[in-house]
């Protein structure tokens, strides 16, 4: 049984060109005769090595016209020899001569050259229709290029997407005369305009390209340059300097080690804005950059985007910190210490990592001197109700200072009046700073312990901790820095300071809530003992005795809140990565341009004027309570403390009750700040 094609076909030229069909077996199909009936079938397509059909009168070639919006319309009825209800007809028109059969891709050799079942290898003259090209894409192939052929189409991806325009007479690729030359007896001088279709490549005919401008990695992935696609450096480029180390700095830092602000042996300086001297070689501070490392600062609040100076209340979190937290919990979650499958072993070393480095962070000399609790406020606990109670008697005093938050002066209150202690006041100056020399007169030998903040929450002030901290060793008293509003905006070193307890937030430097650091000198933590019993801080229990684990387990009882302890010390590395210096140096400009613009306002009162100050302005306004302003800059999507800061005696000091408290962070702007103060104006403008 034969089958003869049409030769009227408006393919120009028959898909099967005075060739007739071979009657197929009565069984399966044989493979080979379906592969050459496909090849044959596509060797006759347009741009395919097909004699011109100079009948057309258009100068097509192979059917299709030089010009490609001339091209006449193809029907499927032409191409489809077989009448419906043929039983030679398939799904898709005349099939294998088997109802419904077609053959299984990948099992027969040579069959992963056809389309995928259920397309049946003679009905392939039904797409003949989409061989007319339609419209032109903005790169100059047709609209449906990539449809004609789906068994030809490449794996990685479309890559037709980005095939450059080739117009007809055009001159031919040093590919394709490379190749041309190879086969000179198919090439002639005069051929006809290369068709557009890429992946008909005949000598001569159609696009190409030099095989070495295609980018094939040796693990066989097409690299993203062969699609047009960025790839991973341009990707990285578009990034934060701080989300990803560059694969190659142009400063000479090497990947993976020090950050890229870190010292160079350059001898050149540049100036920074503030007109000091910066090493030659380092890139500016760059606050857009780190800007878009905080994807809050792109909320909008009431209409307007977010202006966050609430930074002394808490930080926003990097994505780094966020990646991180959700890091944890999708591959690392687990209790620590206490299982030996894999997660416990994942969650303990990130834990233990965490205290790690919060020990380098701060300097401290090991981290078995490195507690994890809740926050500030909970180390500070810890310290007075182990501590304290242990060495603070009858007629001991302790000594704090004014400005402290009540985290700092309620537990020393009730250690004091639980054990018969008194609580005596470093008192401060107008400005706001603690006066040393009154200091000095309080301390005597029945001082225990001198717990001061390094930086105000209230007014920002910078308290000489180093002096009082000396002050205190002298007459026998031990020494408690609160670092909660320092440790994000100057260095910290313990060892030098020589701080017997230093605490702080993990919430204040940019980590997440509900994680705080207890220092503590190894001695003193040896001899405290624990507050809290349970799980994790026990060596031993028996219904007799119990043997306490050695610090710093001996002070985390129960499960700790270990991812947060992760998220913290995320925290500490992107800071680290930036360089505290970097931050002091970007908040003190910050502050300085802030108070030159604020204090002029008719009716602003700034409250902490101390000539060392960290980047937190505290004011009021007349004619106003501290809710109004705070409201009205809430308005304009502007975050601001207003109200005593857990702070009431040092403001009692200044006669207020509360006061409007903007502070500031490394990722705030002077665009930020000049927003701000235009509110500010604008009230002070209305009560003049």
């Amino acid at each position: 049984m034969t089958m003869q094609t049409p030769t009227g076909s408006p393919l120009g030229a028959s898909p099967l060109p005075d060739r007739q069909v071979p009657v197929l077996p009565a069984g399966l199909p044989d493979p080979a005769q379906l592969a050459r009936l496909a090849t044959e079938f596509f060797s006759a397509l347009p741009g395919g090595a097909t004699t011109p059909d100079t009948s057309a009168g258009n100068g097509a070639v192979g059917g299709v016209p030089s010009a490609l919006p001339a091209a006449a319309p193809i029907l499927s009825s032409v191409s489809n020899p077989a009448p419906p209800g043929s039983p030679l007809a398939g799904p898709g028109g005349t099939g294998t001569g088997v109802p419904g059969l077609s053959l299984p891709q990948g099992k027969v050799p040579g069959a992963n050259l056809l389309p995928g079942a259920p397309t049946h290898i003679l009905s392939l003259g039904n797409r003949a229709p989409a061989l007319a090209p339609h419209a032109a894409a903005q790169n100059g192939l047709p609209d449906n290029v990539v449809t004609i052929a789906p068994a030809l189409e490449p794996r990685a991806g479309g890559a037709a997407l980005g095939v450059p325009p080739v117009q007809g007479g055009g001159p031919v690729s040093a590919g394709s005369a490379t190749r041309s030359a190879a086969s000179s007896s198919h090439a002639s001088t005069d051929a006809a305009p290369a068709s557009p279709f890429y992946f008909m490549d005949t000598p001569g005919r159609g696009w190409s390209r030099s095989g070495e401008d295609f980018i094939m990695p040796g693990n066989g992935t097409a690299a993203p340059a062969s699609f047009g696609l960025p790839g991973e450096q341009d990707l990285r480029e578009l990034l934060s300097i701080h989300r990803f180390a560059p694969a190659a700095d142009p400063y000479g830092v090497p990947r993976g080690g020090a950050p890229y602000f870190a010292e160079g042996a350059h001898a050149r300086t540049d100036r920074h804005a503030s007109g000091a001297a910066v090493p030659a070689g380092h890139p500016p501070f760059d606050v857009n950059a780190i800007r878009r490392d905080f994807p809050i600062l792109q909320e909008r609040v009431n209409g307007k985007q977010l202006i966050w100076f609430d930074n002394a209340a808490t930080t926003q979190k990097p994505q780094s910190v966020i990646d991180r937290l959700s890091y944890f919990y999708q591959h690392e979650n687990s209790n620590i210490h206490r299982a030996a499958h894999t997660l416990a072993g994942r969650a303990t070393d990130a834990y233990e990592h965490a205290r790690e480095t919060v020990q380098r962070f701060i300097g401290a000399s090991s981290p078995e001197e490195i507690v994890f609790v809740r926050g500030t406020t909970e180390a500070i606990n810890l310290i007075a109700k182990s501590w304290g109670e242990q060495n603070v008697g009858a007629g001991d005093e302790i000594v704090v200072s004014h400005l402290e938050h009540h985290a700092n002066i309620v537990p020393w209150q009730q250690l004091a009046s639980q054990k018969g202690a008194k609580l005596r006041v470093i008192p401060v100056d107008d400005s706001g700073q603690v006066l040393l020399d009154e200091y000095r007169k309080l301390l005597n030998d029945r001082t225990k312990i001198v717990s001061v903040t390094q930086v105000s929450n209230a007014l920002g002030t910078v308290v000489p901790v180093a002096e009082i901290v000396d002050m205190a060793h002298r007459v026998g008293a031990k020494a408690l820095v609160d670092g909660a509003q320092s440790v994000s905006h100057m260095r910290v070193d313990v060892q030098a300071l020589d701080a017997d307890f230093f605490v702080f937030s993990g919430h204040k430097i940019f980590g997440p809530t509900g994680i705080g650091v207890v220092y503590g000198k190894r001695a003193l933590l040896e001899d405290m003992p624990p507050w809290q019993g349970g799980g994790n801080m026990i060596a031993d229990v028996t219904f007799e005795r119990t043997v306490f684990q050695p610090p710093p387990s001996r002070f985390e009882a129960g499960t700790g809140n270990i991812a947060d302890a992760v998220g913290l010390a995320a925290a500490l590395e992107y800071v680290t990565r930036i360089g505290i210096e970097n931050i002091a140096r970007h908040e003190h400009d910050l502050l300085a341009y802030a108070t030159s613009v604020l204090a002029p306002v008719p009716g602003v009162r700034l409250i902490g004027t101390a000539h060392d100050k960290a980047s937190v302005l505290s004011f009021v306004l007349k004619g106003y309570t501290t809710e109004e302003v705070g409201q009205a800059l809430s308005q304009e999507g502007i975050a601001v403390r207003a109200g005593h800061h857990c702070a009431q005696p040092i403001l009692r000091r200044f006669g207020l009750e509360a006061t409007v408290r903007p502070s500031l962070a490394f990722y705030n702007t002077c665009d930020e700040v000049d927003a701000m103060i235009s509110v500010v104006r604008r009230l002070s403008t209305r009560r003049a």
